[in-house]
This record gives structure tokens, sequence and C-alpha cells, in this order.
């Protein structure tokens, strides 16, 4: 007898190569797989008789089988089923293509549901493809509201529904761990109910009633999960760091340029934080070039001079780098040491304020006395790797700072940021000019190839994009070491190309990186490693091949490489589809008026997992619930205040507790 923490591999036909399969899936244990819930259904269940048919309306046949052959197309070489079945009303005839093994199955005289359209034919109606399940009382494939789960090449969504079906009697045993209270305010379903209404419907309401209930568990479970974390936070001790007014006022004297109000608005939040004795958790979010760097060198800053070490963790090498010259320009003034820290540098790694990759949390790095962890980009680490950098933390917690420049909509930060005190940088840099945006489509692409030549014998530069390092035929998309040699030898000729992508050795995109930004690299072909952290003012040109395949937010990270200046930019989006989904959301990319509109175009229309590119593991692990569904993310935040104040222990309630536990694990971000 199997139990919830079985393996798959104890049900009946999941041997190794099916196993293999489900674990790409994510299904390992039983339980996983009662958790994996279908994407779409089929209506499957208008039973009618043969009489009745329509063409074009999804129903169900009853009917026995009068003959069945299959034969093999002499000009395709296909296999051709063809099956003749009949009720008391009428016959009707049923092909399937490449099904030979059906007749193994499917048997003369035998009754059997087929669901599916019917289309006119000679001299009967026609089902092709149709879904068949030999009759009895109670159907899994046919005559009902049929599941539909997203699948693998070597599991077919009949499989994979039959085994869901041997497992659902599980469910009753299952502990519902949602409060009677919550329960009964909002008519939801018990657990049991709700899971097997998810799986095998007895009607779309009694489904949509279900999938309302499991996806306010999501978001209570997250959001229980995000407000115990925080106030087990408030109950830590942080280094008090005393706001020094001259200081602050002598660093924004020394700048080249005037801070914006959202700027100091920011800082402002940060630095009094910063005084106090419970750990700051805040979130600096700020669309492309906005100016976060800046205001995270002032808390840098006054951290250092407080006597307190400070580190900023960043996700690339070459991002890591940037934030190391760019802070030791800013602080040069202040006579404050710092450091760089990456898997193929180090200089002065003794110094107050230490900046790196990943190779932070090395075992051998000690990071002592630290009073603030800065993290630039934080959802592109782990939870892992942030909870390897909160091991090494000794004596009082640090305050946390973390930075992205993905803007975040509203709904997103109440799911993902539950924890997290927000910090918004809305406004720009003055003098900025909008960058020009245009979609290309195939036969423009000579004009704008002779639009950048003129631009780039005026001493400007240019940024090409690709989605891959090297050709894939399967893929069909522009590749960068091939948009390299084509640009070299047959488009600009004339100029210096070079070429930037993840797999180049340290040295090599060193130099590369160097010459651009000295100029002597006219045009840098790349892939997506510059979508965050490269910033050269006198680019002002971006190409964007293949730009259907990435994200919203990603396209407007790419156009936030140029226009860094007060010179006139532009951003060319070349798309080789002329798909309506596909124009469209290109051009929110004109339309927006600036990132955090876009991004919430893209949840809208991609989801979050588009958005955020790199997903955090175990964080944002949303089977269910949508994040555009805010109404419900608010009640299920009011909610878990409400019963956290009743509840503080959760001594009641071990299910849920359990479920809370194993959520806080993910949270690790301060």
């Amino acid at each position: 007898m199997f139990t919830l923490s079985s393996p798959l591999s104890s049900l009946y036909g999941v041997g190794g190569q099916k196993q293999k399969a489900l674990k790409k899936l994510g299904l390992e244990k039983i339980r996983d797989l009662i958790f994996y819930f279908p994407f779409r259904y089929n209506d499957f269940s208008k039973i009618v008789a043969i009489r009745n048919l329509q063409p074009d309306k999804t129903v169900t046949v009853l009917a026995k089988i009068q003959k069945i052959q299959t034969i093999r197309t002499p000009r395709k070489k296909m296999f051709l089923t063809e099956i003749e079945v009949a009720d008391k009303t009428g016959v009707l005839s049923c092909v399937f293509f490449n099904q030979p093994y059906i007749t193994e199955v499917l048997k003369k005289d035998a009754l059997v549901y087929l669901s599916g359209q019917a289309k006119y034919g000679l001299p009967y109606y026609v089902m092709q493809n149709p879904e068949y399940e030999i009759y009895k009382p109670r159907t899994i494939h046919t005559a009902r509201i049929v599941p539909v789960y997203n699948v693998t090449y070597s599991i077919s969504p009949k499989w994979l529904r039959y085994l869901v079906s041997l497992i659902m009697p599980l469910v009753k045993k299952m502990p519902d761990y949602l409060p009677n209270s919550i329960k009964q305010k909002y008519y939801f379903p018990s657990l049991a109910e709700a899971l097997t209404e998810i799986h095998f419907p007895s009607s779309l309401s009694k489904m949509e009633k279900a999938k309302r209930r499991l996806a306010f568990d999501e978001f209570f479970i997250l959001q229980t999960a995000a407000l115990a974390h925080k106030k087990n936070l408030a109950s830590k001790k942080a280094p008090s760091i005393p706001l020094n007014v001259k200081l602050a006022q002598s660093f924004v004297r020394s700048l080249p340029f005037h801070l914006t109000d959202d700027q100091r608005k920011c800082a402002y939040e940060i630095l009094k934080d910063l005084e106090k004795t419970q750990p700051m958790n805040r979130l600096l979010n700020g669309d492309v070039g906005s100016g976060k760097t800046v205001v995270a060198a002032m808390a840098l800053l006054q951290t250092a001079a407080a006597g307190w070490n400070a580190v900023l963790m960043a996700p690339t090498e070459i991002l890591a780098e940037q934030h190391f010259q760019e802070i030791s320009r800013l602080l040069k003034k202040f006579k404050i040491k710092v450091g760089l820290l990456t898997r193929t540098k180090k200089i002065k790694i003794k110094a107050q304020i230490l900046i790196g990759t990943h190779a932070l949390i090395q075992k051998k790095v000690r990071l002592k006395n630290l009073g603030l962890v800065v993290v630039d980009e934080q959802h592109r680490f782990g939870v892992k790797q942030r909870g390897e950098l909160q091991h090494k933390i000794t004596s009082l917690t640090p305050h946390f700072l973390s930075m992205t420049a993905t803007p975040i909509p509203r709904s997103l930060s109440l799911t993902l940021y539950g924890d997290l005190d927000i910090s918004l940088i809305r406004e720009m840099p003055k003098g900025r000019k909008k960058v020009i945006t245009k979609i290309v489509p195939p036969e423009k692409r000579k004009f704008a190839y002779e639009f950048i030549r003129k631009k780039i014998k005026t001493r400007a530069q240019a940024f090409v994009i690709c989605p891959l390092i090297s050709e894939s035929d399967k893929l069909g998309v522009r590749a960068a070491t091939e948009e390299y040699q084509k640009l070299q030898t047959s488009i600009f000729p004339e100029f210096k190309i070079g070429l930037l992508h993840g797999k180049l050795k340290t040295e090599e995109k060193d130099k590369v990186m160097a010459d651009f930004k000295a100029g002597r690299i006219k045009i840098l072909v790349a892939t997506a490693v510059v979508e965050v952290g490269i910033d050269v003012p006198n680019a002002t040109i971006m190409m964007i091949e293949g730009a259907e395949r990435f994200g919203l937010a990603s396209l407007h990270q790419f156009r936030g490489r140029v226009g860094r200046s007060e010179k006139q930019a532009y951003t060319f989006v070349f798309t080789e589809s002329n798909h309506p989904n596909t124009l469209k959301r290109l051009k929110a990319l004109i339309s927006a008026r600036d990132g955090f509109e876009l991004a919430e175009y893209d949840l809208q229309f991609r989801g979050p997992g588009e958005i955020y590119g790199t997903r955090q593991a175990g964080y944002l692990d949303l089977k269910i619930g949508s994040l555009w569904d805010l109404d419900l993310i608010k009640t299920a935040r009011e909610e878990a205040k409400q019963f956290l104040e009743k509840n503080p222990d959760l001594r009641q309630y071990p299910a849920l507790k359990e479920k809370i536990t194993k959520k806080l694990s993910t949270i690790s971000l301060a």
C-alpha cells in the first residue's frame, strides 16, 4: 500500500524511463503528483445520440464497435485506423492517424465512449482522433470534464491522467491545514473536495471553487511565512549606525550631478533604517538607469564611517567589477577602502567595503563585523546562496538591502516581498532623453543597418543582442557567434566588432569590455550577459535580434544599456515573427511610459516566470495561484495578519505549521 510519501515508482506502470520523465516535471513522490494541477480542461460531459450530432460541437458518443481495421497508406506511409460504431440512432465513422496499437485496445462489439468534434462525411459523420475509453460507470478520459496536464515528450496526457486517478483515494486522508474559520468565512470547500474537483471536476462551477480555494492556500501560506519571517527578524539585534548628516551632505556635494527627489527620499528611508537596532530588510526598486547604485553607496559610506564592514554581492563578475569601479570612484574622497572578490580577482579583500560575486560565500572567506549587506539583482541568487551568506554572519544581524532594476508590479511586490519594506525610484535623472524604439521587420533590416552605419561614423557605439551563443537549427534563431561573423565580414566590415558571452574566459571578457568602453570596439555582439550591469555612456544604439524570444522586462533591461547620457539613443527590435500577439507585445515597448507599466503588461501576458527569468527556487512556488488576482492576494495577506496575531506559535495547527515552516526555509533574504 502506498502513502503520500511513497515514490511514484511504487505505482503500477512507473518504470525507470517513466520515473526519469516524471522527475523532469518535478514529480518524485505521490504528494507531488497530487499537487500537480491541470493547466486546462476538455469538456466532454455532454453525451448525445449519433443522430443528434452537429458539426464542430464537442460531445461524447456511447456506441458499439461494428468494424475496426488498420491500413498503411502507400504515399505517405501512414497508419490509418478506421472504426465504425453504432448506437440505436445511427452510425459514426472514426479515423485515427498513426495509432495502430488502438486495435489492441478496441475490439469489435465493445461498448466505447468517443469524445471529440464530428464533421460531415459520406455516408456517415466522421470524428478524427477522438478521445476513446471502454465503457465503465466512472470514466477518466471521456464523458466528463477531462483534465489536461503539462507533460514531457515521453509521457502522454492520457497516461498521466490515469496515474493521477490511481492516487485520488489518498486525498481523503490528507489533513486539511486551512483553519475552519477561514473556510467558513469564504465558503471554501474542504481540501479533499478541492483536490478531487481540481483533478476530476464534477462540474465547471465546482472546479472554479476548488481552484480559488487552492490558490488562496498558496497565497495564505506564502504571506503567513513572510510575515512570520518579518516578525522573527524584528526580534534580532542589528548594529545601530547613526545618521551622520554632515557626511551625507558632503557626499551629495561631491557628486557631479544632482540627486532626484526619489533618490533623496529612498536614501533617507534607508539611512533612518540603519539607525535602528532592528535589522533593516528593504528592497530598493528602480527602473533601468534610475540611479540605485548612488543610493546604495550612501548607505555603504555611512556604515564604513561608523566602523562597521559592508558587502555588496552581485550576480556576475561584470556587474561586480563595475560596482567596484563606480563605488571606488564615488567614495575616493572619503578615504574608504573598497575591495573586490570574484572567482578570478582579489583586490583588497580586507577592505571596509567588499564587493563581489558568489565568491563571497566561499568557505575560506570571513565576513566579520558586518553592518550592512547589499545584494544587487537579488532574485538572480538562489535560496541556497542567500542562506550560505546568512550562515557566515556572526554576532549581530547586519542590515539588509536588496536592489533590483526589474520593475515590480504591485501584485508581485505584495506576493514576493511580503516581508520587505520597499523603496521606489521612479524618477529618472534629469537631462536623459527617452530612447527611441523601433520594431524592425525583415524587409526593413537594410534601412536599419544604414542608419546605424551613419550614427557609428559620428562616433556612436552599438550593442547587438542575440538569444544564443552558437547557431541552433532547432530553434531557428540568430546566435551571437554567427551574427558576429556576419556583421564583421558582410554588414559592417569598416568597423571593429567585439563578441561577448558567458563562455568566454574572464581575461577575454575583460579585454572586450575595456576595448568597448575605450571606443576601440564600435559594435559589441553579446548574449543576455549584458542585460544588467554594463554602463557605456557613449553606446547609443541597441539592436536586439530574435526579440520575440525575450520577455518585455528583459527587452527593457537591454534598452537600458543605452541612453545613459544626454545623447539621443535608439533601440531596434528585430523580429522574424509576424504573429499578431508577438507584435502586440513588442509594441508595448514603444507605448509604455516606463518599466513598471511594462512589467504589469508582461505579468498579464506571459506570467511571473518571464519577468524574472531566473526563479527564486522554492519561494514563488505557485502551482495554481495567479499573480494577477490582486484581490485574492490582498485577502490572503489580511487573513494571514489576523491569523498570526491570534496564533503566534501555530501550536493548534500542526499541518499548517509544517507547511509554513517549509516555506520559511526558502525565505533567506536577511
